[in-house]
């Protein structure tokens, strides 16, 4: 017999004929459905390629409702939205719907892209993730996986991102390949530290100043957000802002205007806003120090960095990027990383995540003698003796004392007294050692 299976797209609002002759041609038949009048769920007949359109467009509050119940109902299936550019995001069952899809179109639709995104949902493909046009995004990790996956579904969606994550964990960098992802590619970036902004001076740094509005304003002055008109402006530690800065942000966001200091003039501004902050929002604003309806303004879509202790798996990547990178750009000895170095910045900690990685690389290229990247030239002896599990080698595991004698006999070139020295023991306890574990170093060699 031959394959009855169906591709069908259950489109739960008003398609146009367009898009309906467009996904007819592609092999998708269309069924309309009434997600305020659904009841008994999406019927799905075995073998069927199934997929479902939360179009927005037209949706009232009924419609909504029915279609966040619908999305709840229906976990495993695969979940598409259609915005306008006047849908009320702030709405929780419109943030609902817009954090359960699979991927997002905005009005007016890109129906190629539609295509292509049902065309892999159908095929069941599991993309594999190219690192190399996600710019600056690098690893392999399941954590930044997830992250890179979030990029690729928020950069084409035109609302504001609030990105989180510890000090150093590369917000940034996500916040620039949304940009670069994004059809405001081709567009201003400006990337603004509000905790670095004076504070007498923030409005007038973010949304500019008028002749004479304050005392040494003698000229008109453009702000960040109108000078990057058409483009993403992202906000780092945003909680930091004063609140006449959040008031003048959140009518930005709100009505999509902004008035330079000193005028009564609103000027209409195109322009995406990106936010971060490594501070608990919710409790800045349980504190009164922070909005409540601006966080909920910021916080459309989010996006976790993960801490590098998250994503063990990529720290010897990083750190040999870091290490070509430097020797790019500066003449020095240091070509890879020794042995024990590898274990080091595999089992450390990384407090300052990425940031502290990048430095302590960059000051062991600097310090290095030889090819190799030694423990010492990163200073991370102690972190190599603790989670070793011992403190000056006084190891409970017997396996792991032994594998840091051997480590360290071998990178040192089988060196005693330097042995010693990294491992902040004497002598005598290396040859202890060595007797304990059988190891003859003549044999060594």
């Amino acid at each position: 017999m031959g394959d009855t299976s169906v591709r069908c797209i259950v489109w739960f609002g008003e398609p146009t004929n367009s898009e309906i002759t467009r996904l007819a041609q592609a092999g998708w038949h269309t069924r309309v459905a009434d997600a305020s009048a659904q009841r008994g769920g999406v019927g799905i007949r075995r073998g069927d390629t199934v997929v479902a359109m939360a179009d927005l467009r037209q949706a009232n509050a009924e419609t909504l409702r029915g279609m966040a119940r619908l999305m709840a109902d229906h976990p495993r299936l695969a979940w598409l939205a259609l915005l306008s550019a006047d849908t009320v995001v702030q709405a929780p069952e419109v943030e609902r719907i817009v954090r359960a899809s699979l991927d997002f179109f905005t009005a007016p639709i890109d129906l190629q892209r539609l295509v292509d995104t049902l065309g892999t949902l159908a095929g069941d493909i599991a993309m594999p993730v190219s690192h190399s046009d996600v710019p600056g995004i690098t690893g392999s990790s399941a954590a930044m996986m997830a992250v890179v996956a979030s990029l690729r579904k928020y950069a084409p969606v035109d609302l504001p991102v609030l990105i989180t994550g510890e000090t150093g964990t590369g917000k940034e960098v996500a916040a620039r390949a949304l940009h670069k992802l994004s059809p405001r590619s081709d567009r201003p970036f400006a990337a603004i530290n509000c905790g670095a902004l004076p504070a007498n001076l923030v409005q007038s740094e973010l949304f500019g100043h008028e002749r004479g509005a304050f005392t040494g304003a003698n000229a008109r002055r453009v702000g960040h957000f109108e000078a990057a008109a058409g483009g993403t402006v992202f906000l780092d530690e945003v909680g930091d802002l004063p609140p006449d800065a959040q008031i003048s942000l959140l009518r930005l966001l709100q009505e999509g205007t902004l008035e330079r200091v000193g005028s009564t003039q609103s000027i209409k501004l195109d322009v995406r806003v990106l936010a971060a902050t490594h501070v608990d929002l919710e409790k800045a604003v349980a504190q009164g120090r922070f909005r409540e309806d601006l966080y909920y303004r910021l916080n459309v879509l989010r996006l976790r960095m993960p801490a590098l202790r998250e994503r063990a798996d990529d720290v010897l990547q990083l750190a040999q990027i870091f290490l070509d990178a430097f020797r790019k750009q500066h003449d020095c000895h240091a070509r890879t990383f020794s042995p024990l170095a590898r274990k080091a910045l595999r089992d450390f900690a990384w407090p300052g995540n990425v940031r502290e990685l990048l430095n302590r690389v960059q000051r062991a290229a600097v310090v290095a003698e030889g090819a190799q990247i030694s423990v010492a030239d990163l200073d991370l002896q102690e972190a190599i003796a603790t989670r070793s599990g011992h403190s000056s080698l006084g190891l409970t595991r017997t396996s792991a004392e032994r594998d840091a004698v051997v480590a360290c006999l071998r990178e040192t070139r089988f060196n005693i007294s330097e042995c010693a020295r990294r491992l902040k023991v004497s002598r005598v306890t290396i040859y202890r050692l060595c007797k304990k574990h059988q190891l003859v170093l003549e044999d060594m060699h």
